[in-house]
């Protein structure tokens, strides 16, 4: 099945907490997460953030406030979010919210790296692009 590897846990519960920004996922194994919206937008697999290819990476900023409008199923084997910012062609598989909230303290290290690397803050609004060929 796409997205979703056979060793995967599946979820057994979903909860998004709107005040908190989170979004609290358990799964089979007896593991559960509490994901930020803002890792979950700063990591979306979508294209417009990870860009077609290796070096395309669009580096995320002002998105510390975002909230989730909606929270979509995917078949039965993800979610796809709709962000406070218009984000929404992130699809989130199982297996990937699963890898965000086991490697999210390695995550958020490596995303403030990035922002240092670029001279920017998490804070900062996003530059306004010229002209995308992505569509979004």
């Amino acid at each position: 099945m796409a997205g979703l590897q056979s060793s995967t846990p599946t979820p057994v519960s979903l909860t998004v907490h709107g005040q908190s920004r989170v979004l609290e996922i358990a799964y089979s194994d007896g593991k559960s997460f509490r994901i930020p919206f803002e890792l979950m937008r700063v990591y979306s697999p979508s294209a417009e953030v990870r860009g077609h290819g290796p070096g395309q990476e669009v580096l995320q900023t002002g998105k510390r406030e975002v909230a989730l409008e909606a929270l979509d199923p995917v078949g039965n084997y993800a979610v796809q979010p709709r962000f406070s910012d218009g984000h929404d062609s992130g699809i989130f598989s199982w297996d990937y919210l699963y890898f965000l909230g086991s490697e999210q303290d390695r995550l958020w290290q490596d995303y403030t790296q990035r922002l240092a690397a670029a001279g920017v803050s998490r804070d900062d609004p996003m530059p306004q692009a010229g002209g995308s060929s992505c569509g979004h």
